[in-house]
């Protein structure tokens, strides 16, 4: 068949596909069934399908947190969850497996179903998502011969047997969407065209063999790899990044759907990094042009990004994760990014019918301005995208008879081709702060400390003639190797003078490390998340005799991405003392001891019963290095989250009851003056109803004293609109394929809401005119309505939700100095606060 011909019968296949559909388009999105493709979407239970999904990984928070998560991203218009399963967490062992508490992925995935949303199923099983080793266990790395994510006889050996697991499990509970499930897509491999060079003709190899061992195993649904422009044919390649509609090259297939895999809502953190943002805008611009431009599906990587525990994050990655998501850490809604998303998710859905059914006529009117439609042949079933890109300049255009001004990078939906429904660039959603309020229970600590004895080479059990590599030694089950030598120095080798001291320089491979001399604390340094590598130098004071040379070293998570993780070091790599009368004294063969791991991790001293094995004293004058603290807190009143602001402390680890809430890393600065990160999370469900057991491990040196409990909230809510704002989405329906108003003719109108059984409590700000800054910061402008503050808060006070018109007739006419001629469109700007009822 010729490539004309070719074409002709897949358009052919395509038409005939759509009108198979057309009768079966329902408003229940939840209709698990068969699951089909075409061009223009996914088609599970003949249903054809718009997806708005949203990246929730299963380990990056709690239970107990599981539903509440799910119902947010429910409400917040998802009728998808994304997730990866994560290989490392589930057979951390070979051969033993853990699908426990926070790793129970059958329960996620049915608790998903139960909402009415469905499952992308990521299962990798490399899936670097910032996790330690992106996801592989580290036993893998002692498999002879092995090479990772190559066309390697040992790695496809356990891949595909862990796969396997997977699989089954999913098909033994029927989750799978053809048996009744909420599974319909599953993901092989994840973003393999980074690395899949260097690995030749075996990264090549090794593409078509994921594609059909998955496909093999389950071919009741479509298989998906993101971000692999040489996709086989028996899977869909998909999009990641933050503008799809302009860097994706489309589908490997004219017959299959554009598919959004990763839409960053921010940017991870590592630590050392200064704040990611993205804003509610760019994100809704980002999905409105990938839809306007035949998209159909989009992945907010991610929805919620939650906590990463212990030891689960990858090389200097934040505990924290994603922070900035729709949902925060917390999972507490982040505003206006969830609204303004959920109103777009509305608005796409009013324009089903015509998406799915429609003809799309594309017309670029210059280099920014582009006009998409979508309209059904014979009928008045019609949708418009209107998009503005350029950055800077707002545009106004003629369409169909009509004047519309486009803001600056923005796309203005039209579901009826006339009225603007939701403008991508105005936001008529709420806005909203978070506080971290001290808790008045939990902050009475009497604190404990243990200091461990910094240990010589001969305590140390493993020797060798050089330092060994650390993750060889540690096989990843702590972050910690302890170094020691001895060093025998004369007279003769040390400096004559008095006031000049040696000075210990020691080459590291990553990614950080204590030292000592003589069980004198000498320093601490570290590399980054760009460079691991170091390069420690110190005075030192050495004596004549023995000298006893220690250095504690570590890791701060293992790499997760690049090709050949099989191949990467941690440790020491060599020693030399400078500055001495006979010169330069290279140590590294010098004979070394190894120890894995504290001696505080081999008690246990963060459990119960292991705190009562050593004798803690208490705490005076300055924080010391390699000291554990301990003490005892009530549970913090009411029922938000709970966090832990660790300011003034160095580097460590904490734990609560038992349980690791992962890494500190206070001391390491951004370019900005501040750590990355502050806060740490403690899930409620780590907590006992009183005297919940609190133990610090502080590595470089921290003022326990500084360490406070808090609760947190988001109970600081806010409104900033304009008055030529599009009327929200609420005032509108589709009715018979026609759009109507709800009620009477739709204005702007600003919402305020408050979370479940709270009410406002106190109008805080409130300026109609205007007004600047932004939610928590707003300030009074030159030009405002006098009594609007009076007005607002009979309007809003003790009430849950509350509307505000903007409408002069309503709040006043605005006065003041010349501007307010001048600017002929005013603002409402808005701050309250909510609280419990009673």
């Amino acid at each position: 068949m010729g490539m004309k011909s070719r074409s002709r019968f897949i358009l052919l296949l395509i038409a005939i596909t759509l009108i198979s559909v057309s009768s079966d388009i329902s408003d229940d999105e939840y209709t698990p069934g068969p699951v089909t493709y075409n061009a223009r979407s996914l088609v599970v239970g003949k249903n054809p399908l718009l997806i708005f999904s949203g990246s929730i990984h299963y380990p990056r928070s709690t239970p107990d947190m599981w539903p509440d998560i799910l119902k947010k991203a429910k409400d917040g218009g998802l009728n998808t969850v994304e997730t990866y399963v994560f290989w490392n967490i589930h057979e951390p062992v070979q051969g033993q497996y853990n699908f426990t508490g926070n790793y129970d992925l059958v329960k996620f995935i049915k608790l998903i179903g139960e909402n009415k949303m469905y499952t992308v199923l990521r299962l990798g099983p490399f899936i670097q998502a910032e996790w330690n080793l992106g996801g592989l266990p580290f036993w893998l790395r002692d498999i002879p011969d092995i090479i990772f994510r190559s066309y390697n006889e040992p790695y496809m050996v356990h891949m595909k047997k862990y796969t396997e697991v997977i699989v089954n499990m999913m098909k033994n509970e029927r989750l799978f969407a053809p048996q009744g499930g909420p599974i319909i897509l599953a993901q092989i491999e994840n973003e393999y065209n980074h690395v899949q060079e260097s690995y030749r003709e075996k990264g090549i190899q090794y593409v078509k063999w994921a594609a059909d061992m998955a496909t093999e195993l389950y071919p009741e649904i479509p298989w998906i790899m993101c971000k692999q422009k040489d996709a086989p044919p028996n899977v869909i390649s998909t999009c990641n990044g933050r503008h799809c509609a302009d860097t994706f090259s489309g589908p490997n297939g004219p017959d299959k759907p554009a598919l959004w895999t990763e839409n960053w809502t921010a940017q991870y953190r590592v630590f050392g990094d200064p704040p990611s943002q993205r804003s509610a805008e760019d994100i809704a611009f980002s999905v409105a042009r990938f839809f306007m431009n035949n998209g159909s599906m989009t992945n907010y990587y991610m929805y919620h990004g939650g906590t990463n525990f212990g030891r689960t994050s990858s090389s200097f990655v934040t505990t924290r994760y994603y922070d900035e998501a729709p949902l925060d850490e917390f999972g507490l809604i982040r505003e206006p990014k969830w609204s303004h998303l959920r109103d777009l998710h509305t608005t796409l859905r009013l324009i089903k019918k015509p998406f799915i059914l429609g003809n799309r006529n594309v017309q670029n009117i210059d280099n920014y301005i582009q006009i998409a439609t979508y309209e059904m042949a014979g009928s008045n079933v019609c949708a418009a995208f209107l998009s503005n890109r350029h950055k800077k300049i707002h545009r106004t255009i003629e369409f169909r008879g009509k004047s519309y001004f486009l803001p600056r990078r923005s796309v203005s939906i039209l579901p009826d081709c006339k009225t603007v429904v939701f403008s991508t660039e105005l936001i008529v959603a709420q806005h909203n702060s978070r506080t971290f309020i001290p808790s008045r229970k939990a902050n009475r600590f009497k604190w404990e400390s243990y200091r461990e004895i910094v240990p010589t080479s001969r305590d140390l059990p493993v020797h060798s003639k050089s330092p060994m590599e650390l993750t060889s030694m540690t096989k990843d089950t702590t972050d910690y190797l302890w170094y020691s030598t001895s060093l025998h120095l004369d007279n003769d080798d040390l400096p004559m003078r008095s006031d000049i001291l040696p000075v210990i320089q020691i080459q590291s491979l990553g990614d950080a490390l204590l030292a000592f001399v003589n069980g004198e604390y000498i320093g601490f340094g570290h590399g980054s998340n760009i460079e691991k590598s170091f390069t420690f130098s110190k005075p030192a004071n050495f004596k004549t005799g023995a000298n006893q040379i220690s250095i504690l070293a570590m890791t701060v998570g293992l790499p997760n991405s690049g090709a050949y993780m099989e191949k990467r070091f941690s440790g020491i790599r060599a020693v030399v003392i400078q500055g001495m009368s006979t010169g330069t004294l290279d140590i590294t063969l010098n004979e070394w001891g190894h120890k894995v791991g504290t001696e505080g991790e081999m008690l246990q001293l963060f459990t119960e019963e292991g705190s009562k094995k050593v004798k803690w004293g208490p705490v005076s004058g300055p924080g010391t290095p390699i000291t554990w603290y301990k003490t005892y807190f009530a549970t913090p009143e009411g029922n938000e989250p709970v966090a832990i602001r660790m300011e003034r402390m160095g580097k460590g680890v904490i734990w609560i009851n038992g349980h690791n809430l992962g890494r500190y890393w206070e001391n390491y600065r951004s370019p900005l003056g501040a750590a990355s990160q502050t806060e740490y999370h403690i899930p409620r469900s780590f907590l006992q109803p009183k005297n919940n057991l609190l133990v610090v491990y502080e590595e470089s040196g921290g003022t326990i004293n500084g360490v406070m409990i808090h609760t947190v909230t988001r109970d600081i809510i806010c409104s900033f609109m304009y008055e030529d704002y599009p009327p929200s989405i609420e005032s509108w329906t589709m009715d018979k394929d026609v759009l109507k108003a709800v009620g009477e003719k739709p204005k702007p109108k600003a919402r305020l809401t408050c979370d479940h059984e709270k009410v406002i409590k106190e109008i805080q700000f409130a300026s109609f005119g205007n007004p600047w800054g932004s939610c928590g910061t707003y300030m009074q402008g030159t030009c405002q309505a006098p009594n609007v503050k009076k007005i607002i808060e009979k309007v809003c006070l003790g009430k849950e939700s509350c509307l505000v018109p903007l409408d002069r007739a309503f709040l006043g006419d605005p006065s003041g100095d010349g501007s307010c001629a001048q600017e002929k469109v005013k603002r409402l700007a808005i701050q309250a606060r909510c609280a419990r009822k009673n």
